[in-house]
């Protein structure tokens, strides 16, 4: 067992600056899942080598959301934009990332231009310490990317085919002229474009295309009067009125006050 590791090891370039990070997730949290044999393993590959574990990234979210819904991967790339390791290890490529080889591609290649290496524990091929394994491994997998989206492409266009030959109708629902005789109607009330879009469901946008194109203007918002403050501070502008100022205003408002039969302000 001993000589299998150390065999595994030897091939291994060193980092000239060997700090490492450790990424380990599991797809669900209190269902019998752990990242523990992750972990274990990880740390014992660091001691080896002699890399000291700067960070560790426990994640507990599906491989197949991405980055704006895996905190700790967010996380880590904040640290490896930072510098803050040289090496990223994780258990497989699988528990790095499952959101298709094209976003893999682009992570490899997002911590790739932070100056930081990437490593599969249980892939020994996927290791990117060596600048020309790293050139060679990402242009392979750039291509395959491309294949994957090219095969995506075509199934989504032969989808839409068959979706065409079976005579459903793709993309928008048509505006009907009976939408039309529903919207004019419910613009003569003269509710707003967005009551209007709420009660008719019609989506806002295409009632906004079609009042418009009917000759109607949306409803105008009714200002609310101006106190003599807002109305003094709009005059002097973004300047702060004076304590005359502040003054003046407050006897203005003590006699409109009075005036009203309301309790001035004091």
């Amino acid at each position: 067992m001993a000589a299998a590791k150390a065999s595994a090891d030897k091939g291994v370039a060193k980092l000239l600056s060997n700090r490492a990070a450790i990424y380990a997730r599991v797809s669900t949290d209190g269902k019998g899942q752990t990242p523990d044999n992750q972990l274990r393993q990880l740390r014992d590959w660091c001691a080896r080598m002699g890399y000291p574990v700067v960070r560790e990234y426990v994640e507990h979210e599906t491989g197949g959301k991405g980055v704006e819904y895996r905190k700790q991967l967010a996380a880590m790339f904040a640290g490896a934009a930072r510098r803050e390791f040289d090496l990223l290890l994780v258990w497989s490529l699988d528990r790095f990332s499952r959101e298709g080889m094209a976003a893999t591609v682009a992570h490899l290649q997002r911590l790739a231009s932070h100056g930081v290496a990437f490593r599969s524990f249980t892939e020994e091929h996927l290791s990117t310490e060596n600048e020309l394994v790293r050139n060679i491994l990402l242009a392979t997998l750039s291509s395959l990317a491309k294949l994957e989206r090219e095969k995506i492409s075509q199934r989504t266009k032969a989808g839409l085919e068959r979706a065409r030959a079976n005579g459903k109708v793709l993309g928008r629902p048509r505006f009907t002229d009976g939408d039309r005789e529903k919207l004019v109607a419910a613009l003569e009330t003269g509710d707003s474009w967005h009551a209007i879009s709420a009660k008719t469901r019609i989506p806002y946008s295409t009632v906004k295309k079609h009042a418009r194109a009917l000759g109607y203007e949306p409803r105008r918002r009714l200002s609310k009067p101006k106190s003599a403050v807002t109305e003094q501070l709009r005059t002097n502008g973004s300047r702060l009125p004076t304590l005359q100022e502040l003054l003046a205003l407050k006897r203005v408002s003590q006699k409109d006050g009075s005036k009203k039969g309301t309790r001035p302000f004091s």
